[in-house]
């Protein structure tokens, strides 16, 4: 086993990105802390892109999986590997980000100044909107079992100061490796959606605190990994990222059934399940209508 030299594993998931992920490594590699190593985990894709990035990049480590697990599938195989090696922090990073050169030291010293802190989020900005929040912090609406992005729209400059969260985005999810020992891998039932506030809910439940560390900044391109480029009948979004956001919200509520009011989560359940199939029948856009109804069925199967 390789002897770790670094103090954070930083993970990042590609399948079929090269010119993102590409954009994502350059200004890592840009950055003015230099204790990390990149792992760079690959879903399987088909356009030559880990071909192309290891030409460009031979310090970054490539695993490259015979097919597509998921965003928890591939960061789980990361997040061993870190702990294999030893490495004190973990950070998750979408591959449709570009990081400020100075983004990881306040992350670090937010975990010194606090002993509580088990994982802590940058300010998540537009890329194409510098100025506006994608997300800072999030919390939950307990009666109808909400999920709820704080401060997305907002201006940077009208930002309140805040230091903790109910929940950290995936977008950029860094945590102390330990904890990982404690409560395990990221719930591979997700593939992708609900599986960030899913394990925040559990890093809190183990007694720690989520943090917010407004120095630190990344650009997110929002959309990049699950709209298509050219809009049809069936629109932009992908029918099965409708299905994967109806069974896992099911499945989510249900794992964590003591947090949310039972009957205001199912009232919201059945009118979002109505709202979908309303829209998508007077839209004509009946394969999203019918990976929706499957993915609240199976939903449903899960709990």
């Amino acid at each position: 086993m390789k002897v770790n030299t670094h103090n954070l594993a930083v993970i990042l998931v590609n399948w079929n990105q090269y010119d993102l992920t590409r954009a994502c490594i350059i200004s890592l590699l840009e950055c003015t802390y230099k204790d990390f190593e990149i792992f760079l985990v690959d879903n399987y894709s088909n356009d030559n892109s880990v071909l192309k990035l290891k030409k460009e990049f031979e310090k970054v480590n490539y695993i490259q999986n015979s097919r597509n697990l998921g965003f928890t599938g591939a960061n789980n195989i990361g997040i061993k590997i870190a702990l294999e090696r030893d490495f004190e922090f973990i950070m998750l990073l979408n591959n449709d980000t570009e990081v400020e050169s100075d983004f990881i030291e306040p992350l670090l010293s937010s975990f010194k100044s606090n002993v509580k802190l088990g994982a802590v989020q940058p300010l998540i900005l537009n890329y194409h909107s510098k100025e506006t929040v994608w997300n800072f912090g999030g919390t939950f609406n307990s009666f109808f079992g909400l999920i709820q992005t704080l401060n997305k729209g907002v201006r940077r400059s009208e930002l309140k100061e805040n230091y903790l969260t109910d929940w950290i985005s995936g977008c950029c999810f860094m945590f102390k490796a330990n904890i990982a020992s404690e409560i395990g891998l990221l719930d591979d039932f997700f593939f992708v959606y609900f599986e960030d506030v899913d394990y925040s809910l559990r890093i809190k439940k183990a007694g720690f605190e989520l943090g917010l560390q407004e120095k630190s900044v990344i650009y997110h391109h929002e959309g990049a990994s699950w709209k298509k480029k050219s809009k049809k009948r069936e629109g932009t979004v992908s029918p099965y990222t409708h299905y994967l956001r109806l069974r896992n919200h099911l499945y989510f509520n249900a794992k964590h059934n003591a947090e949310f009011n039972f009957f205001g989560k199912w009232i919201y359940q059945i009118f979002q399940i109505f709202s979908y199939i309303l829209y998508f029948t007077i839209r004509l856009r009946f394969n999203k209508l019918k990976m929706s109804v499957k993915g609240f069925l199976d939903g449903l199967k899960s709990i």
